[in-house]
């Protein structure tokens, strides 16, 4: 019997996740449901535990350390992790553990779909939208919504992930490490709906999704070192060459540099456009060997293929 845990990272949902227990409770009854409450100030740990939670805490405030917090204290085979706001389909749980299991996966997507304008605000799905582009065209096409919180996880997956955020670009962490990691993904469509009456978004539209947008900038830099540098370098070869074109004209016809400042800023941007594009080798040499590492420490962990029972028979025991 393979050991399924759900995770649940909470702040202030005593509106919603008593009724998010009892709908995983009943989409998944072989699972553990882990609650791990953030520094509520309501209801949240009485009716998580009233609803059949296991409810721990961690006391760093923000999503991504919640989820260090889970990824380290939670031993399981099989990892469901989801927002604490009654947002999500509990009823896609088992398809997506069977997906997880049968490829066997290491991360199943729930890419989000909605019929109410509520349920996802203009801005939200604009910014996942440009976001999502922005890393399937630097680490791959193979994940569609890349700020879905409705995730299914292998232990190696999770004994494997760096959890270096703090907030809600952990979700952007997932997928760039398993698509740098090449990783075996998957993907299908889960019913999105509105936040029940009284429950809040914690999310801050231009303010989160700039902390993502650095995010993806910090783990270009990261695992994409070259491509990263080398963008420095071409700004600073085109400014280089606008200003410095004009004077070497100059120079050609005259023989003279009347503008000895433009000249020496052009030489100066020249001399950074090599540095960058030199700094851009040397760390993509680095970030091989790192990324090499993380590999191994990846394989170290036993496929989720190598549970004792099959899912097959998994899902009629559990039925």
């Amino acid at each position: 019997m393979i050991r399924v845990a759900v995770l649940i990272p909470c702040h202030n949902e005593e509106v919603a996740i008593g009724r998010v227990v009892h709908q995983f409770r009943s989409a998944l009854p072989q699972a553990v449901v882990f609650v791990y409450d953030n520094n509520s100030t309501d209801r949240t740990v009485a009716e998580a535990s009233a609803a059949g939670a296991v409810v721990r805490s961690e006391p760093l405030q923000g999503k991504g350390n919640v989820v260090r917090r889970m990824f380290a204290d939670i031993e399981a085979d099989a990892y469901i992790l989801v927002d604490g706001d009654d947002t999500y389909d509990a009823t896609a749980a088992p398809e997506m553990l069977r997906l997880l299991v049968d490829g066997p996966l290491d991360m199943v997507t729930a890419a989000r779909i909605s019929d109410t304008a509520g349920a996802y605000r203009t801005g939200h799905r604009t910014g996942n939208v440009v976001l999502t582009r922005l890393v399937t065209i630097l680490f791959g096409d193979r994940v569609s919504d890349m700020l879905s919180g409705y995730r299914a996880f292998s232990r190696r997956f999770v004994k494997s992930f760096p959890a270096l955020s703090t907030g809600f670009e952990t979700e952007t962490e997932f997928t760039v490490h398993a698509l740098e990691l090449a990783m075996p993904v998957g993907e299908l469509t889960a019913y999105y709906k509105d936040r029940p009456a009284g429950s809040v978004s914690k999310l801050h539209t231009y303010t989160d999704g700039l902390r993502i947008l650095r995010t993806i900038l910090l783990l270009i830099k990261e695992a994409r070192p070259f491509q990263f540098f080398f963008a420095g370098t071409a700004v600073l070869v085109l400014v280089a060459l606008v200003l410095g074109i004009p004077v070497v004209a100059d120079f050609m016809t005259t023989g003279l540099v009347p503008r000895l400042p433009t000249a020496m800023l052009a030489t100066a941007l020249m001399g950074l456009a090599f540095l960058s594009c030199t700094c851009g080798f040397i760390l993509d040499s680095v970030a091989r060997g790192r990324k090499e590492a993380k590999r191994m420490a990846y394989l170290a962990i036993p496929s989720i293929g190598s549970a004792d029972i099959p899912w097959s028979r998994h899902a009629a025991d559990a039925g």
